[in-house]
């Protein structure tokens, strides 16, 4: 049996901007110029924008995902959102943004935490990990990123879920190279693919489900210009795109170049099928 072909999706994470009105304008604005059934669409508003977001994507087909969820069920968590309150509102989640790791302190354990949540209410998570400058020029990156998946793996089986059970294998992973974020510093294809076969073969020692079927995402300020360039790539599977993703036509040209990668890969395995 032919292994099956990884899906190409682009997620925008829209961050801490826009209101609900906005949002909603915005989301209908970038809904028309991604009109690519071939790649998988994320659009991730802030909280209060969620409810408007999906209600502007309605017969899109661009999914709505939410940019962190609360590592507990519920409780008193002051300003936390949990998984249950996003049911209806959000169907993806971002975990362990490097933003999150650093303002909120964010660690691997809690982040694997938040992953049980979000596959335990049938959200597929975006788990985010990756290298700061002082780690990647400390020859750290590789056993960085194995401790982020790793710490994930732990935190799961303590919560109760099972890494090789058929809901982890929704896992989507972006690779976010921190230090080429806003740096001047930056990475190229090749280094992001090299970090995708390490991110699948370190799921596979920690015996995720389905490791080689995990789709891998760049996270590292893509543009539609730099797009390309990850994109090509056969072991990259799509973007999580930062500040590009609120503007329709930088979100345009991601979507036309992944769709690029999308047909080619449906074609291939199409010929393959046929020998």
């Amino acid at each position: 049996m032919m292994a099956p072909v990884r899906p190409v999706i682009v997620a925008g994470n829209w961050k801490m901007h826009t209101t609900p009105t906005e949002a909603a304008a915005l989301a209908r604005s970038i809904a028309v110029v991604i009109d690519e059934p071939t790649v998988t669409r994320v659009l991730c508003p802030p909280f209060v924008a969620l409810g408007s977001v999906a209600g502007a994507l309605v017969g899109t087909g661009v999914a709505v995902g939410a940019q962190n969820v609360h590592h507990e069920a519920s409780g008193a968590h002051t300003g936390e959102i949990s998984a249950a309150m996003l049911e209806g509102l959000a169907t993806w989640v971002i975990c362990g943004h490097s933003e999150r790791r650093r303002e909120a302190c964010e660690t691997d354990d809690l982040i694997g935490r938040k992953v049980a949540r979000a596959l335990e209410h049938g959200l597929r998570p975006i788990l985010a990990v990756g290298e700061t400058s002082d780690q990647r020029d400390a020859g750290d990156a590789a056993r960085v990123v194995e401790r982020q998946l790793e710490g994930a793996a732990t935190a799961l089986r303590a919560a109760g879920g099972d890494p090789t059970g058929p809901a982890a294998a929704s896992l989507v992973v972006a690779y976010e190279p921190v230090w080429a974020i806003g740096t001047g510093r930056t990475a190229h294809g090749v280094d992001a693919a090299a970090m995708a076969d390490l991110i699948r073969m370190t799921l596979a020692s920690v015996g995720w489900a389905s490791a080689d079927d995990v789709p891998v995402l760049y996270g590292g300020s893509v543009t539609a210009a730099s797009a390309a360039e990850f994109l090509a790539e056969p072991s990259l599977d799509g973007a999580l795109v930062g500040g590009a993703s609120l503007k329709p036509d930088e979100m345009a040209g991601i979507v036309a170049r992944a769709s690029l990668t999308a047909r080619a890969r449906s074609e291939t395995a199409a010929a393959r099928r046929t020998r």
